[in-house]
């Protein structure tokens, strides 16, 4: 059973960035987008006009410091390798204990159509936040050249 990690958020957290469950270079690195053929930080820093860096705590603080908060929409599964098509016997995170907690919470974004399946599936639609499902930055997403996937996920900038 594979388990994701525990929420970036804090008291002035806005907008919340879900995933489906961190891939297998994610768990192994413990970051959430650790695969370099992820595109997710390379995004995340186009949009604030920063330049990339490889340091994890300086990628977090970046989503901090602009209100962004990131998490997956499952807390474990059992899934071979990183495709959400594998994955199995899943169990969603404790979203209503999150939206308690952190009720500055607007926005939702989902970083790809599955993470929006699931979601719907366990949590369901909450009054009062707005959803977005944005192109998966997955380098498996080969649907959309990163300029393309760059220009929807700006909306994430408020």
């Amino acid at each position: 059973m594979k388990k994701a990690f525990l929420p970036v958020i804090d008291e002035h957290s806005k907008i919340l960035i879900l995933g489906t469950m961190p891939g297998e270079k994610s768990l192994e690195l413990q970051e959430y987008y650790g695969n370099k053929g992820n595109s997710f930080w390379k995004l995340i820093f186009t949009i604030f006009n920063k330049s990339l860096t490889q340091n994890y705590h300086e990628k977090l603080k970046l989503l901090t410091e602009n209100n962004i908060a990131l998490w997956d929409v499952l807390a474990f599964c059992e899934r071979k390798g990183s495709l959400d098509t594998n994955i199995k016997n899943e169990v969603a995170n404790d979203f209503e204990d999150l939206f308690q907690k952190y009720p500055n919470i607007t926005k939702v974004f989902f970083s790809s159509k599955n993470a929006e399946k699931y979601y719907d599936k366990y949590i369901g639609r909450k009054l009062g936040i707005e959803y977005v499902t944005l192109p998966s930055p997955s380098g498996a997403n080969a649907s959309k050249t990163f300029e393309q996937k760059l220009e929807e996920w700006r909306q994430i900038n408020i």
